[in-house]
């Protein structure tokens, strides 16, 4: 596998398991809440599979990636509400970056926290975007026993948002992703400011 995102980014809107994730996320994200006239951060949006979902409904988007081949993907769709932004998610981008000032209704990270260096100091800063009773909505691979060091316990999402200050905290198991490896199940982590 590749280092780098910018190396998937012309398959990626063709890669059925990306496109089935995005499709039982947003479906599960339906369930949890109201969607309508939001501004919605998508952490981590790569291609906006998810954002391409959302966009109907909400009122604005912005969306973080750190490869631009991915965001070019993304800006190429041309979807009027969404605006993005290349980068890291730092404190320095929060307080420089226009697009980051109005705090938002809703930050979706769809299999994002798995791949950083630091997920609870990740979650501390998303929750200074939200507004008051804002929500945060996870998705990433549920670490199961056989590979207890692959994705995230439902304990781990729990307390890491609890100690990031996040209240209302909940989880869930939304959908399973298969393929000719076997079965992989989701957790669904929720939290509001």
């Amino acid at each position: 596998m590749s280092d780098s995102w910018d190396d998937y980014a012309s398959e990626w809107d063709t890669n059925k398991d990306a496109i089935t994730y995005a499709k039982n996320a947003f479906s599960a994200l339906e369930d949890y809440m109201q969607l309508r006239n939001l501004r919605i951060f998508d952490f981590g949006a790569g291609t906006g599979l998810l954002t391409e979902r959302l966009a109907p409904v909400a009122r604005e988007i912005v969306a973080l990636d750190t490869s631009e081949k991915m965001l070019t993907v993304l800006e190429s769709k041309e979807l009027p509400n969404v605006k993005a932004i290349s980068g890291m998610l730092t404190d320095t981008l929060i307080e420089t970056n226009p697009l980051l000032q109005e705090p938002f209704d809703l930050i979706v990270a769809s299999s994002v926290f798995g791949f950083l260096e630091d997920y609870e100091l990740t979650l501390a800063m998303l929750r200074t975007l939200l507004t008051e009773g804002g929500s945060l909505v996870q998705w990433d691979w549920l670490a199961s026993e056989s590979q207890p060091d692959f994705g995230f316990s439902e304990q781990r999402v729990i307390d890491s948002l609890n100690q990031a200050g996040y209240k209302d905290v909940t989880t869930n198991k939304p959908f399973i992703m298969k393929s000719t490896h076997g079965e992989m199940r989701v957790i669904m982590g929720m939290g509001k400011r």
